[in-house]
């Protein structure tokens, strides 16, 4: 069954709406910080369909118009009928808000839509039921060539990307004060060769201007 839905956008890892009475027997602090960090890993060349395994439950994603759509599943549950669930759950939210995507600057700014959601957990709870063997036997494309990866390799893998990226901006800002460095030290090597000429032949032009216009 689904235990958990979150949709973010893409571009920033911003939350819009989740899932508010996820299945409180079941401690899932540790499932939705890992899927807040894949939020922020994601980006426009991510797959756009993908399955993460997280034992003893898998993550479920698809990505559409610039928002991902994830849920939180028993690994029992049927991968077809998951993504049958959130392309119900895209269609829905694409209606009603995707013109305001772009624009919110607030997390969680459709909390509303989670009755929405609550409303398709139910639909899609029990893998069992006539209308979801239905879902199984429809073509909703063919979700057996959707990747599955280990969702500690894509979070370490956006670990290490977000290492790179702290280690090329520090060799940027260590450039940027070397060369001004450097700038200040030619100033001051100028100013030791060039200085003491020029005060001399200030002072010179100065003792001349006066002996000529005063005496």
């Amino acid at each position: 069954m689904v235990k958990s839905t979150l949709i973010a956008r893409v571009a920033d890892g911003l939350p819009l709406a989740a899932s508010m009475d996820d299945e409180e027997a079941d401690n899932l602090t540790d499932y939705k910080a890992q899927a807040k960090q894949l939020f922020k890993s994601l980006s426009q060349n991510a797959e756009q369909r993908c399955s993460l395994d997280s034992p003893p439950y898998v993550f479920h994603y698809m990505i559409e118009f610039g928002v991902c759509y994830l849920c939180l599943c028993d690994r029992s549950y049927p991968k077809k009928l998951a993504f049958a669930y959130l392309e119900e759950l895209q269609k829905e939210f694409q209606s009603l808000y995707g013109n305001e995507v772009g624009t919110v600057a607030r997390p969680y700014a459709f909390v509303k839509f989670d009755s929405f959601i609550q409303k398709s957990k139910k639909q899609f709870k029990d893998a069992r039921t006539q209308r979801n063997l239905q879902r199984l036997n429809e073509d909703l494309g063919d979700v057996t060539r959707i990747m599955t990866k280990n969702i500690q390799d894509v979070l370490g893998r956006g670990e290490q990307l977000d290492r790179m990226s702290t280690v090329s901006q520090s060799l940027r800002d260590e450039s940027k004060k070397y060369l001004k460095d450097t700038r200040q030290l030619n100033l001051q090597a100028l100013y030791q060769k060039y200085g003491p000429p020029l005060v001399v032949v200030s002072i010179v032009s100065l003792v001349l201007y006066i002996r000529i216009w005063w005496w």
